[in-house]
């Protein structure tokens, strides 16, 4: 297959612990970590430029953490990094900080904290805590850095409003136990006092960003979708709803809980990366996070010309020779002779993000031309057709 862009692949730490333990909620066996820790090896021999974990999602929530720093010591034998979706990124989430940093210790591997931020109204103001976190462990030695995509909103699945507890075994146990009138009630009355302790009211700041069961709901909050359905406009409805959508199917989510100021002082980090966080967009399906289209041109119009949080120079220098350089991309990221001509040419008093969180299909503006390995694959805005992407291997 013939890629537009280049790829380079981490190995997933969710994948390797389904494949050997499925979705267990518990310790791996000396026997199931030596054969964990077997394909990660296999994995950095087959160029993999590291190793990530997802620690909220099925089954890596269940992994504690000597699990991953087994792993992770594979990883660093091969010079590979550490990426992390931590534990948690609201309450605890210095705790999950700690986590990473540990493990990078403990393993001797370089961290890269995906998608750093503070989400919930109850922690805004917590970066300077965070941030400060980071930069304490850099000077002390750990090769550590984050980054971010520009936006107040997160996006992930419909599942991760649940109970940890409520997710073991996967799709179909799952299922079960939101059949059982007693474990259901538990589940949403843990729901319900979580949210309480949050302050929240309603949940309307979950959208649902594509719904397989009901694509009319695409778009629409969990406070409107429970009104829908003519329920009472209550917190212990809605978590209901949550339920009754989950009872058929899963769903992607836009969760609307980040602060701007949070966003921009996070931005500021010079050891801060841009990166979408977004899966692969089909165009006009669902209404996905607007991350997906226009996290860079974002940053570059609204951050760098409008607002000033940062130099052009700066921008660019996160978004090419910084990521280059920590995942161990020999030559690539800057403009020198003999390195890869990947290249970007736009205008920074015309470029712009058009994709919303309403109306997300939209491309950015202000690229003109895009060359990837030598080869012209944007002109004009347009693509050539050309595709002369590469798998980039450590």
């Amino acid at each position: 297959m013939k890629l537009s862009i280049n790829v380079g692949s981490l190995i997933g730490h969710n994948d390797v612990r389904r494949t050997v333990m499925g979705s267990t909620d518990r310790a791996p066996s000396a026997e199931e970590q030596q054969k964990m820790e077997a394909v990660v090896e296999q994995a950095m021999k087959d160029g993999a430029v590291g190793l990530s974990t997802g620690l909220i999602y099925l089954p890596g929530l269940y992994a504690r953490t000597p699990e991953v720093v087994g792993m992770a010591k594979v990883a660093a034998k091969y010079g590979g990094v550490y990426a992390t979706h931590m534990r948690n990124e609201a309450d605890a989430v210095e705790a999950a900080i700690n986590e990473a940093l540990t493990i990078g210790r403990e393993a001797a591997i370089p961290v890269e904290i995906s998608h750093f931020k503070i989400g919930g109204k109850q922690n805004w103001g917590r970066s300077k805590v965070t941030v400060a976190m980071v930069e304490k462990a850099r000077k002390e030695g750990l090769d550590v850095t984050i980054d971010q995509y520009p936006y107040t909103a997160s996006s992930t699945s419909l599942r991760t409003m649940l109970p940890d507890w409520a997710l073991s075994g996967g799709s179909d146990s799952i299922t079960w136990r939101l059949k059982e009138p007693s474990i259901r009630r538990r589940i949403a009355d843990e729901m319900v006092n979580l949210y309480k302790r949050r302050k929240l009211k309603h949940l309307d700041y979950a959208v649902v960003a594509y719904y397989k069961a009901d694509t009319t709901l695409n778009g629409k909050n969990i406070k409107e979708i429970n009104q829908l359905k003519g329920k009472r406009s209550r917190l212990k409805e809605e978590v209901n709803t949550v339920l009754d959508l989950l009872a058929q199917g899963n769903a992607g989510m836009v969760f609307h809980g980040m602060s701007e100021e949070d966003v921009k002082y996070i931005m500021q980090y010079p050891f801060n990366m841009f990166a979408s966080d977004a899966s692969i967009r089909e165009y006009n399906v669902g209404v996905p996070h607007p991350r997906g289209y226009g996290t860079n041109a974002r940053v570059l119009g609204k951050y760098v010309r409008e607002e000033g949080v940062l130099r052009l120079e700066e921008a660019i220098r996160r978004m090419t020779s910084l990521p280059a350089q920590k995942f161990r991309l020999q030559h690539r990221g800057l403009l020198l002779p003999g390195y890869a001509a990947d290249i970007v040419i736009f205008d920074p008093a015309t470029v712009r993000d058009l994709s919303t969180y309403t109306a997300p299909h939209q491309y950015s503006t202000g690229f003109q031309y895009v060359l990837v390995n030598g080869q012209l694959t944007l002109e004009k805005g347009r693509h050539t057709g050309v595709r002369n992407g590469a798998i980039l291997k450590h």
